[in-house]
């Protein structure tokens, strides 16, 4: 048996590429805060800073409390 490769040559706009998963996934990184300390911003899939967040852990809590899958940058 061998593996098949499939190819995918419909393109996809900027907006397209921007708006895929906005619904569904949220982005965690670390952040630094207005007062200079450390935090944890959430980003939308299209890159909206939607809060920042104190602990990483609160972070993703945060992101799953709203039915989203989140991802952690760096």
């Amino acid at each position: 048996m061998t593996v098949q490769q499939v190819e995918h040559t419909e393109a996809f706009s900027e907006q397209e590429l921007a708006a895929w998963g906005v619904n569904d996934v949220a982005y965690v990184r670390a952040v630094t805060k207005d007062d200079g300390g450390r935090g944890y911003g959430i980003y939308a899939a299209d890159g909206t800073q939607m809060a920042v967040m104190d602990d990483r852990d609160v972070a993703f809590a945060a992101v799953r409390q709203h039915d989203m899958e989140p991802l952690s940058v760096h």
